[in-house]
């Protein structure tokens, strides 16, 4: 009963953090206005626990959407309401938390949550309850057989293989390309997968591993780690880093006098990342960064100014829009897309159109062919130049001026 009572107030506080749009949404008056009841879309975030940083970012874009969407008149006529649970970073929460939006909450469309673990978990009660699922931030394809789940990131049937190749791409264009190469990586799910999949990739290309070390998801204490990288000495270091990990192996290996000549960290924490006066030249995934051409996608602008307003106002400490941000506000275009081709909440009907039609979203055009409904993959490389983040891999995504500082 207690619990019961914690998840009820839950509830509460996330839909009154959500704003007064959420809140306005339940308004009978506004309700009839806009065609009929609002359409509930559930989803959880971890709002608390080691992932509740990028858990805010994810939920302020999917504020930002449904104020845009319900300012334009809502989906199909009808209001948008977000049901939004904490699911605590942790995956056995997510499951639970799905099965209660579809059976007690009754909402009328999922989206996924974040972090590879529990969208696995969510998918599954998607799966069972036949709910069309679209999730921003699966690392593994592979994990994800469900016809009518469709990821929002362009990561392609084969990350674990394609984001070191066009890490090494990047590099391959500079004058002198790294011969000796490191792997140090979390044991977080989709960053081992990946950094082991980077390690067939660094062979092929005639790469050699010097260094293969992993630790546990949540380590904080980096020292040891750095002074075996220090030992190592690689042209190439290959992190397999989660949120703040970036940051405190920085802090450790400039506490040995040591910096390695190339480092490339994988899903760093943008903000306390750019931030680190250690950080200059460091690189990383990207997908969508706030400059050009990335802002001149359809609602990107838009979207940018208004997620940075809100962001600025949460407090958040890293207040500029990058990929995750997108990722999630992406997924929502592509919920809103196949809703209004189809014209009613069917969701098979959703599903198949998805797999036949290509959505533009600020990501850039997704479309869902091929393996997993996964599409071509569209990875990028960005660098911190001067306390920013800047895209350059492509070359044709640098913005105006920009280079790639490499040795």
């Amino acid at each position: 009963m207690q619990n019961n009572h914690h998840h009820q107030r839950q509830r509460r506080a996330v839909l009154a953090g959500g704003g007064a749009l959420v809140l306005a949404c339940c308004l009978p008056g506004m309700a009839r206005a806009a065609g009929g009841a609002p359409i509930r879309v559930g989803a959880s975030l971890p709002l608390t626990g080691p992932l509740a940083a990028v858990g805010g970012i994810h939920k302020i874009a999917a504020e930002v959407f449904i104020e845009l969407i319900n300012k334009r008149g809502g989906l199909l006529g009808r209001k948008v309401e977000l049901v939004l649970l904490d699911d605590q970073s942790q995956p056995a929460n997510a499951r639970t938390l799905y099965e209660r939006l579809v059976t007690s909450e009754k909402v009328d469309l999922l989206m996924g949550p974040y972090g590879t673990g529990a969208i696995i978990a969510a998918m599954g009660v998607a799966q069972r309850f036949g709910k069309l699922f679209i999730q921003s931030s699966l690392g593994d394809p592979n994990l994800a057989p469900y016809a009518m789940q469709f990821p929002a990131l362009p990561l392609g049937p084969d990350p674990r293989i394609a984001d070191t190749e066009v890490l090494l791409d990047a590099y391959a264009s500079t004058p002198a390309p790294p011969k000796t190469i490191a792997f140090v990586t979390s044991k977080f799910p989709s960053a081992l997968d990946l950094a082991k999949g980077g390690q067939e990739v660094a062979a092929r290309r005639g790469l050699k591993t010097i260094l293969s070390l992993e630790y546990e998801f949540g380590t904080r204490d980096f020292g040891g780690i750095a002074a075996r990288i220090k030992d190592a000495n690689p042209d190439l270091l290959w992190s397999g880093a989660i949120g703040l990990e970036a940051s405190q192996l920085l802090d450790a290996m400039k506490r040995i006098d040591y910096q390695p000549p190339r480092q490339f960290h994988l899903f760093p924490a943008p903000g306390p990342t750019v931030a680190n006066q250690n950080a200059n030249g460091l690189t990383s995934l990207t997908w969508f960064e706030g400059h050009a051409p990335f802002s001149q996608y359809p609602g990107a602008a838009e979207f940018i100014a208004l997620y940075t307003d809100r962001a600025k106002a949460a407090g958040l400490p890293w207040p500029q829009v990058d990929y995750q941000a997108a990722a999630e506000f992406a997924a929502w275009q592509i919920l809103e897309a196949a809703a209004t081709a189809v014209g009613r909440l069917d969701e098979p009907a959703m599903a198949a159109w998805l797999r036949k039609n290509q959505v533009q979203t600020v990501l850039g055009p997704r479309s869902f062919d091929g393996k997993f409904n996964s599409g071509a993959a569209a990875t990028k490389i960005k660098q911190v130049q001067n306390g920013k983040w800047v895209t350059v891999w492509p070359a044709s995504f640098r913005p105006q001026g920009a280079g790639f500082n490499a040795p």
